[in-house]
């Protein structure tokens, strides 16, 4: 194959993709499937059974994972005491989704509620420390719109 065929960016991907480093990323694979129906696409075990690399798929967009690796400083989140990423999960019916992912393992961090940008909205934590807000858009609403949206509340 010459090098013009090959895509820049491969199939399937997005040009950002989450990248998580997880202390027992094989225990995070269970729970994400469990949580958020990811489906597993490949993993590399390295040595001592450690992983790699792992891509999982969840929804339209593939989520990367890796176990720690202290000597390459990559420490997830709960070897951090804690992360300031939050990842963000558009889905059909986002009361469903949230209780699936808090059946799952997962801590409400802010329960399902309507919010003035137009989206309903939740934010949970999951058992490995990585952050997730689930949402389902409800309403399109202008800059305008959500500006209003946010002075009301005050």
């Amino acid at each position: 194959m010459s090098s013009s065929a090959v895509k820049p960016i491969p199939e399937g991907m997005h040009s950002i993709t989450p990248h998580l480093v997880c202390a027992n990323a094989a225990e995070a694979i269970e729970f994400y499937k469990k949580a958020f129906n990811a489906v597993e696409q490949f993993r590399l075990p390295g040595p001592g059974g450690k992983l790699i690399h792992a891509c999982l798929k969840i929804g339209d967009s593939m989520l990367m994972m890796t176990d720690e690796w202290p000597e390459h400083r990559a420490l997830g989140p709960l070897s951090l005491n804690g992360t300031p990423v939050t990842i963000h999960l558009y889905v059909q019916d986002v009361d469903a989704s949230f209780k699936q992912a808090v059946d799952a393992g997962a801590t409400v961090v802010m329960p399902v509620a309507d919010m003035f940008w137009g989206d309903r909205y939740g934010h949970v934590k999951d058992p490995f420390g990585h952050s997730w807000s689930l949402a389902t858009h409800t309403r399109d609403l202008s800059p305008e719109e959500i500006q209003q949206g946010m002075a009301a509340m005050k």
